[in-house]
C-alpha cells in the first residue's frame, strides 16, 4: 500500500512520500527500476528532513536465512541475532526508497561511506519485527551530496535497534550551491589512536561477494565477479562493505567479548578502500575501558580499507 500526504491549505508544501508494505519487496524489480529510472540528479530546496519512509511490520526471521547469514559472515551458532543481521532484512526497504521519485540521483554510483548501529538489546530469532527506514535530505558535500537511510527496528513498543547508513552520491553541485565540509566521525576516528598490536590473517574467498549476495539480496554486479565489476570500472569483484563490518563483529564477538557481547552497544565503522576479491587482509584491534578499536587493512597496513570501533557502557 502506497500513501502520499500533502498539506492542506493555500500554500502547501510536498509533504515525505509514506510507503506501507505488506511484505518484503522483490530485489530483482527494483534493481530493473534502479538501472532504468531516469533522475534528475540534482536535489531541489528541501523543505522536510526526512524525504520518505517505508514500514513493514510483524516480520518473522527466517531460522534457515539466519543461519545462512551466520556462516557467510562468520558468526558462531545461537539463539541471539547477530546485531548486523537486521540490516539484511532492511536492504529491500532501503532499496525502495532510493529508486522512489523521492530521491533526486541515480542509485549506480551511490557510494556507503560511514556506517553506525545501535543496539539496544540483543534480538531473538523467535520474535517478530516491525522495520521502519527513513531517507533524509540530501546535503552537499566537497565530492557530491550526502544523504542518511536511518532504519529502526522495534519488538512490540520497544525500540530495540537503530542504523544510519551514511551514503554519497557523486554529482556537481548547481552553481551557487555551497558544499559543507566533509564530517568526521568522531568515534570511528579515534579507534585509530590505539596501538593495535594484536592482529589476525583473514583469506577471503573469490567467491565472497557471490555468497553474502544470495543470503542479503545485494546482487549489485560490482560485487559478483571480475567481467560484471570491470563494466563498472573495477579491476575484479569487491566484497560488501557491510559483510566486512560484520565480519569484523563476528571476530570480535569470538575473540576479545569471548562469545559474550554486552547487550548494549554502538558498532561504527568508516568504509575507506574497497576489498578486491580474492583478497588477504589483515584484522587489529585493540581494547580500551568501554571501547574496543579495529581496522581491516593490506600491504601491510599501508591500505586501510576499513577503521571502526565498538563502544559500550
Amino acid at each position: 500500500m502506497l500513501r502520499i500526504a500533502t498539506a492542506s491549505g493555500a500554500a502547501q508544501k510536498p509533504m515525505p512520500l509514506q510507503i506501507e508494505l505488506d511484505s518484503r519487496p522483490a530485489i530483482l524489480p527494483l534493481y530493473f527500476r534502479a538501472l532504468t529510472a531516469r533522475k534528475s540528479g540534482c536535489p531541489g530546496p528541501a523543505q522536510e528532513s526526512v524525504l520518505a519512509s517505508v514500514s513493514l511490520c510483524d516480520q518473522a526471521i527466517d531460522p534457515q536465512h539466519l543461519n545462512g547469514y551466520r556462516d557467510v559472515c562468520g558468526f558462531a551458532p545461537g539463539h541471539q541475532v547477530p546485531a548486523t543481521y537486521p540490516f539484511v532484512l532492511a536492504m529491500p526497504l532501503q532499496l525502495k526508497l532510493l529508486v522512489s521519485e523521492a530521491f533526486p540521483f541515480p542509485v549506480l554510483g551511490v557510494v556507503h561511506t560511514r556506517n553506525r548501529i545501535v543496539q539496544h538489546r540483543p534480538m531473538r530469532e523467535s520474535e517478530r519485527l516491525d522495520i521502519r527506514c527513513e531517507l533524509g535530505a540530501p546535503v552537499p558535500v566537497k565530492r557530491g551530496y550526502e544523504f542518511e537511510l536511518v532504519t529502526r527496528v522495534h519488538v512490540g513498543e520497544a525500540l530495540v535497534w537503530e542504523c544510519i547508513s551514511t551514503l554519497l552520491s557523486r554529482v556537481k553541485h548547481p552553481d551557487g550551491k555551497k558544499a559543507r565540509p566533509a564530517v568526521e566521525v568522531k568515534g570511528v576516528n579515534r579507534a585509530l589512536d590505539f596501538n593495535m598490536d594484536t592482529a589476525e590473517k583473514w583469506l577471503v574467498p573469490a567467491d565472497t561477494g557471490r555468497r553474502y549476495g544470495r543470503i542479503s539480496g545485494d546482487r549489485n554486479p560490482i560485487h559478483l565477479s571480475a567481467p560484471t565489476a570491470k563494466i563498472f570500472g573495477f579491476p575484479r569483484a569487491i566484497a560488501h562493505g557491510m559483510w566486512t563490518k560484520a565480519r569484523c563483529l563476528a571476530a570480535l564477538e569470538q575473540g576479545t567479548y569471548a562469545g559474550k557481547l554486552p547487550d548494549q552497544f554502538a558498532l561504527d565503522v568508516k568504509f575507506i578502500k574497497p576489498v578486491f576479491l580474492p583478497a588477504e587482509v589483515h584484522f587489529q584491534w585493540a581494547t580500551g575501558d568501554d571501547v574496543t578499536g579495529f581496522a581491516v587493512s593490506s600491504g601491510a597496513g599501508k591500505r586501510v580499507h576499513l577503521s571502526g570501533q565498538i563502544a559500550h557502557d
